[in-house]
């Protein structure tokens, strides 16, 4: 702030008077240590109770010092990832029963301590797990103010900035994909999976507008096709719509993870000569498992051809196009009807927050609108376009765009790029470290075009063992006891699979921003360590 008493004058320290925050033990933290919050104060002596305020302003600072605290602790590499037990040791260790009696506002400081303690600290820098790491103070500090706004975004009147954010921002994104102007539309739902399904109801609404109304009776078979190494999503989406499982077709990849576009046209003509009607192809610009980056251009060709939709699951990879240096790997993605964009992934936006993006303006009004009068009036004395909930399948719908926002405005397009150009440098160095190390071998052939890196660990026990399949079967075994170990010692946390005749090997993805070289390094040696003896 360039203001005189502005925010850089107050953060000399990190804590109230400018002096540095303890480094605070959260299992030994004293709890109702505060001599203005007697132990007998309940929940009905806060706001909006009668003199709640100042009671209100203490117990909610002694919640915000429980909170700094832990996140003080979840980026010192000296503490564990994890204070790993057992489901049944867990439910013994603390009463987790909900009571007929109100409990005291020091039992619920006690509450909020022992839930951060056996907490996963997603934003340890050893932290490998899912994509969803990391932890970023403006969205964090995003996310505390979503919750005290406390509001709907179903329609302008309830919700107007957010609204007109989400309004900006979804535009950004669609010029960021390559649409035109940013013209299209799209709307923030509760994860990839939920964008997925709708691609799905769009496509379907696209082709057959009777199906709202009359339902699948009133429609051909329908057949869906899909990477078989692609989310699933997508097959969960074909179940809930009543599409079916079985009518989605997977189509074979290559050696890489990559959809093989001859195989996708060889199914769509068998599809053809059943008599079954094509409405959805989905293409994975970089699935779950490897991370492959499907050849678009190739595959769009293909739908095109046969006019079949064609939505992008790019909801991992997305953030490549805010790279100079990669954003080639997306080459066509602006050919796709509809993008699915996951920012709380490897943009390490706080969960949840994720963006389908629709080519065609109007198209999810159309689909889903009911025409609630008690809450899309048409009368109201405002452009009732701004009114978004009726094109959502939600009625009640949680503010994720505002973290999304106040962090792009916080780092930039510059900064994000930073972020991602790193992440993939952090998984070429891991490629590297151990694509010829003893011990190692890597599950899929060639570089990684993602920040996924997969590989099998070989304990010396079973690196040199003739019978493949004997070999194989202890091999499977090996990914399971390493993770079971590290998540025991506490020490870090990385993610392991199968996949088709693949046995179970590390599925190492890389987005935590507080990740090192050293950490990568790490890792490593603690495989090692965890495994020598297996």
């Amino acid at each position: 702030q360039k203001l005189s008493g502005g925010i850089g004058s107050k953060l000399c320290g990190t804590s109230r008077g400018g002096h540095a925050f303890p480094r605070a033990n959260l299992a030994n933290t004293n709890i109702g240590t505060n001599p203005q919050m007697s132990p007998m104060l309940l929940l009905l002596d806060l706001l909006p109770a009668l003199d709640g305020d100042a009671k209100t302003m203490t117990f909610l600072q002694e919640v915000v010092d429980i909170l700094m605290a832990y996140i003080v602790e979840s980026f010192d590499r000296e503490t564990k990832v994890i204070d790993f037990h057992y489901p049944n040791e867990l439910l013994q260790m603390n009463n987790w029963e909900l009571q007929g009696e109100p409990a005291s506002l020091d039992d619920i400081l006690i509450s909020c301590r022992a839930t951060l303690k056996y907490a996963i600290k997603t934003a340890h820098p050893r932290y490998f797990n899912q994509l969803s790491t990391g932890l970023d103070m403006v969205g964090l500090a995003a996310d505390w103010l979503t919750s005290t706004a406390n509001t709907n975004m179903f329609t302008y009147e309830v919700a107007p900035v957010f609204v007109l954010l989400e309004y900006v921002t979804l535009k950004k994104m669609r010029e960021i994909v390559g649409w035109p102007e940013g013209r299209g539309d799209g709307i923030f739902s509760p994860g990839g999976a939920i964008s997925n399904m709708y691609a799905m109801l769009l496509a379907r609404f696209k082709m057959f507008p009777e199906v709202k109304e009359k339902g699948m009776s009133s429609v051909p078979r329908l057949v869906a096709f899909t990477s078989e190494h692609s989310h699933f999503s997508i097959k969960k989406g074909a179940a809930a719509l009543g599409i079916g499982t079985e009518s989605v077709i997977c189509i074979k990849v290559d050696q890489s993870g990559k959809m093989i576009p001859a195989d996708l046209e060889r199914r769509i003509l068998e599809a053809k000569q059943k008599g079954f009607f094509l409405f959805f192809g989905s293409r994975t610009g970089g699935n779950t498992g490897e991370g492959a980056l499907e050849p678009l251009f190739a595959i769009t060709e293909v739908c095109k051809k046969y006019s079949v939709w064609m939505p992008v699951d790019v909801s991992e990879t997305l953030f490549l196009l805010m790279s100079r240096r990669h954003k080639w790997k997306l080459d066509g993605v602006d050919r796709a009807n509809s993008v699915t964009w996951n920012p709380h992934k490897m943009m390490s936006v706080p969960l949840q927050c994720s963006a389908l993006l629709v080519r065609e303006e109007g198209l999810m009004q159309n689909c889903n609108q009911m025409h609630a009068c008690y809450l899309f009036q048409q009368d109201k004395h405002y452009d009732l376009s701004y009114d978004t909930g009726d094109k959502a399948l939600q009625c009640g719908r949680h503010v994720d765009i505002f973290k999304l926002w106040l962090m792009w405005r916080a780092k930039g397009t510059i900064g994000f790029e930073a972020q991602i150009d790193k992440c993939l440098e952090l998984s070429e160095y891991l490629y590297n470290k151990i694509k010829d190390r003893e011990g190692y071998e890597m599950v899929f052939d060639g570089k990684p075009q993602h920040t996924n890196v997969c590989f099998w660990y070989l304990p010396p026990g079973i690196r040199y063992m003739q019978d493949k399949e004997e070999r194989k079967k202890h091999l499977s075994k090996v990914a399971p006891v390493i993770k079971a170990r590290m998540m025991e010692y506490g020490t870090t946390m990385v993610s392991y699979q199968p996949q088709g005749d693949k046995v179970n090997f590390f599925r190492m993805v890389i987005s935590n921003p507080a990740a090192t070289f050293e950490d990568i390094d790490f890792l490593i040696e603690e495989i090692e360590r965890l495994g020598q003896d297996l």
